[in-house]
């Protein structure tokens, strides 16, 4: 007798994952929504970029409670990384602390390993 708890082997994990994920829908208003997709369209060079960080733009906005241009003016005169940096410190806000974006834990050296290691 087969378990009620198996995972389907015809639907592929990521898409499970990234259909949950991309599962918001928000409605906002079209001028809005073109002065923040044009901002990350002169900071970024392709237009598929610029269009989904403005979609994550939104789900910060909505989800953190801050209006979207008042987000869009902290980040205003920045470049491209500072923007980056920016919507990974808010997403992580967001995110599951196992899953965070563009954190890498400094290694710290084991003191012994090292002394072997220099002599």
């Amino acid at each position: 007798m087969g378990s009620v708890n198996t995972i389907n082997p015809n639907v592929d994990a990521s898409v499970r994952i990234f259909d949950g994920f991309n599962d918001f829908v928000l409605q906002v208003d079209s001028n809005t929504y073109s002065v923040v997709n044009s901002f990350f369209e002169s900071i970024f060079t392709e237009k598929q970029a610029a269009a989904s960080l403005t979609n994550t733009f939104f789900r910060i906005a909505s989800q953190t409670g801050v209006p979207v241009l008042d987000l869009l003016a902290q980040v205003q005169g920045q470049d491209s990384i500072t923007v980056t940096t920016f919507m990974a410190y808010y997403l992580n806000g967001l995110r599951s602390p196992s899953t965070l974006i563009g954190v890498n834990a400094v290694a710290t050296p084991n003191y012994y390993t090292a002394r072997n290691v220099a002599s």
